[in-house]
């Protein structure tokens, strides 16, 4: 079984101690390539860092959180776009919108969105897109790019059928990590009306452990526990899952098959 976490935040304070281990650990676990989505400037250096003492297992994003976008949003937008013209990244990530947290900055956030996929097109990357409480917001977002080759995932994807049908009307894909395995989650119902080729499996670890591990801390190989649930939704085998998921991954980041 192969398997690809296409959103991990490895880099974070709460893999310091024991990455290596992780690492290993994931790759016992089949987990053959880990992506790391940006988040600030305060953890670029760190981003960085870890793909570079994991080459070709760690692969590194470059993009402006929705959560981060303050009073320095500027700075922080010249730096991603410093990032991105001085050497290679898998995407631009993760980006979008979070009116769950704060509304203060939402017209920034917006700005900031369009921008950087105005970079994503520049690059000719796909878009991580972080979408909560605003899924049908970013929906329209990227509708206003059709046309243009803009590809990518909607990360943590948590939304209604209807909105997962647009989203793959576009030709992105669902980002589908521990929350399915939730007892009220409402996601399996969802996802049983959709195709698996609409779908890439993720952590987001630290955070959003699958369940038996949920409250603790979330790590890539625990993303097993995900295809186990997603081969009961869509009543097939585990190695099933595996193949199909990991083939849209490697399409989503314009990979070829190893």
């Amino acid at each position: 079984m192969v398997l690809i976490d296409t959103h991990c935040h490895l880099y974070l304070e709460e893999f310091r101690e024991d990455i290596r281990l992780v690492i290993e650990k994931a790759t016992a676990a089949g987990v053959e390539q880990i992506y790391l989505p940006a988040i600030d400037s305060s953890e670029h250096q760190n981003l960085v860092d870890l793909e570079a003492a994991f080459p070709g297992k760690c692969v590194a994003m470059m993009g402006l959180h929705p959560c981060y976008v303050k009073e320095n949003v500027e700075d922080e937008l010249k730096l991603v776009e410093e990032w991105l013209s001085k050497r290679s990244f898998a995407a631009v990530g993760e980006i979008g919108l979070d009116f769950y947290w704060d509304r203060t900055f939402e017209n920034q956030q917006y700005d900031a969105f369009r921008r950087q996929i105005g970079l994503a097109l520049k690059y000719s990357l796909p878009i991580v897109i972080h979408s909560r409480n605003s899924t049908q917001e970013c929906i329209e977002i990227v509708n206003e790019h059709i046309g243009k080759g803009l590809g990518g995932v909607f990360h943590c994807f948590g939304g209604s059928y209807e909105q997962a049908k647009q989203i793959a009307d576009a030709g992105f894909y669902l980002g589908i990590g521990g929350v399915v395995t939730y007892k009220n989650a409402g996601l399996p119902a969802v996802l049983e009306r959709l195709s698996l080729d609409q779908i890439v499996l993720e952590t987001d670890a630290p955070y959003l452990t699958p369940v038996p591990f949920r409250g603790k801390r979330n790590e890539s190989a625990y993303l097993p526990y995900v295809v186990a649930k997603l081969a009961e939704i869509y009543q097939v085998d585990r190695e099933e899952v595996a193949a199909r998921t990991t083939a849209n991954a490697r399409k989503l980041f314009k990979l070829t098959a190893s």
